[in-house]
């Protein structure tokens, strides 16, 4: 099995402005991911970005970087402008790695991808890991998966599920039982043909609603197939907390 490795890094960030050049262990961010995903066995990883002082940054560690579009709405877009631009093979498996998880795990890069490799009837492949607690169970900003006995994704959803209707008879806020919830973490492979297609597609009433990408696929018939992650994931980035529990955990890490 091969697999290319592509990781969007867009400049601007609501809540963490530079976020790919923000530092940790005294490196930009995105030289991490690029470290942890150029250990994952890829053929080859390359950063896309729309900014030229990303692109510069890349540069000089030494990255492979090339420039894409100003006006994508998701970094899956961006991965697929990159595959269109590149001509890479309906068949040829893109992993898409975000540029704001430094601690992304070699491993879990290796694993999404050959999931994909393994399930000729899926479009894209992407982890889970159990959910610790009720607190996770009720943030919507934890994005659970429900899943068959196949592991093909059912649904994705920032509620509460699957909701255990005998042990919360006031709503889902008093289910104290989260048993068999998964949490969804975004780290995704695709096959070139369908990144191709998502991309093309529009966006899809429950994608809106719920404000999670991956219900396109599901809305318009793109297969997911998922799995619980070798490995349990690192933070990722969003706010300043978030970038000093990172990089302590690097630190933690690198000894």
């Amino acid at each position: 099995m091969s697999f290319r490795v592509v990781i969007p890094a867009r400049y601007q960030s609501t809540r963490l402005p530079g976020k790919p050049l923000r530092l940790i262990g005294g490196e930009p961010m995105i030289r991490r991911v690029y470290e942890r995903a150029s250990a994952s066995g890829a053929t080859a990883v390359l950063i896309a970005t729309d900014d030229a002082r990303i692109a510069d940054a890349c540069q000089r560690f030494g990255a492979p970087v090339t420039m894409t579009r100003t006006d994508h709405e998701s970094g899956t877009d961006r991965l697929a402008e990159v595959a269109i631009r590149e001509a890479w093979p309906d068949d040829e498996i893109v992993v898409n790695v975000q540029g704001d998880e430094p601690l992304v795990d070699p491993a879990n890069i290796a694993q999404v991808a050959a999931l994909l490799a393994t399930r000729s009837w899926a479009a894209v492949a992407t982890l889970v890991t159990p959910l610790l607690d009720r607190d996770e169970y009720l943030d919507p900003n934890v994005v659970k998966a429900v899943m068959d006995e196949a592991g093909r994704a059912l649904y994705f959803s920032r509620a509460p599920i699957p909701w255990h209707r005998s042990h919360a008879s006031s709503g889902p806020t008093s289910d104290g039982d989260w048993a068999g919830a998964w949490r969804h973490f975004g780290l995704y492979a695709y096959s070139c043909a369908g990144l191709k297609r998502l991309s093309a597609l529009p966006a899809a009433p429950l994608e809106k609603a719920e404000r999670l990408e991956q219900l396109r696929a599901l809305y318009f018939g793109l297969a997911i197939v998922i799995a619980p992650a070798a490995v349990v994931p690192g933070p990722g980035v969003d706010t300043e907390a978030d970038l000093a529990r990172a990089d302590a955990a690097w630190r933690a890490l690198a000894g």
